[in-house]
């Protein structure tokens, strides 16, 4: 999946001589944490976040009001955050989430030819990594402890065909410190996994979930 399927097209900017408390407005009035910068050519060069506002802003213990006021019409480009951290529409879903987790991030623009064309937010990835485990479907998860050797997903994968089910999704994971085996969790488009679970345990395969269902005695 790429960022361009994910990404929010329609973008809250300011630019770089706006006020703090054109910010603060902004952020009230759309319920958005992040607002990128931009220059006259729609180039992203800073952003501020929420939290950079609430903290340029006076303390609720003032009550001062010219202070208040004098603090909130300082200009964006004091408390902004820059450089900024860039995608490209093109870029892996997958790939980004790896960023988000290494940066400690919550949003990243995204760029195309040096011009801001998108946002991608930390919900925005969270809800699409959900929706690319296939929890969001009716279905049943079999976990399957199985050796890392070439062609075994595929091998896997037939013993559910035979059956006719569909496979909502495929995810796959090391097992514990070995490298001579993984983990395949699919997630199957059936209420009933039972007859799949005995399928795959007269093929020979190990079941890590569901593994508390006895096998039917002969």
């Amino acid at each position: 999946m790429l960022v361009q399927e994910i990404m929010k097209t329609e973008v809250i900017t300011l630019p770089q001589n706006a006020t703090i408390a054109n910010a603060l407005q902004l952020l009230q009035d759309h319920r958005i944490r992040h607002i990128p910068i931009v220059n006259d050519n729609n180039e992203v060069i800073g952003i501020v976040s929420d939290r950079d506002v609430r903290d340029a802003s006076p303390s609720v213990l003032l009550k001062n009001d010219s202070i208040e006021q004098n603090e909130l019409e300082n200009e964006i480009k004091m408390i902004m955050t820059t450089p900024v951290i860039t995608i490209h529409p093109l870029d892996f879903v997958e790939e980004i989430a790896r960023v988000f987790y290494d940066k400690e991030i919550a949003c990243l623009p995204v760029v195309n030819k040096n011009k801001l064309v998108g946002i991608v937010t930390e919900k925005d990835m969270l809800y699409t990594l959900i929706q690319l485990t296939g929890i969001t479907v009716q279905s049943s998860v079999i976990e399957v402890k199985v050796p890392d050797v070439p062609g075994i997903i595929p091998e896997v994968a037939a013993i559910f065909g035979k059956r006719k089910v569909n496979i909502a999704s495929v995810l796959v994971y090391p097992f514990k410190d070995d490298p001579n085996y993984k983990i395949l969790v699919f997630r199957i488009q059936t209420m009933n996994p039972l007859p799949f679970i005995q399928d795959l345990r007269n093929a020979g395969y190990k079941l890590m979930w569901p593994n508390n269902i006895p096998e039917p005695k002969v």
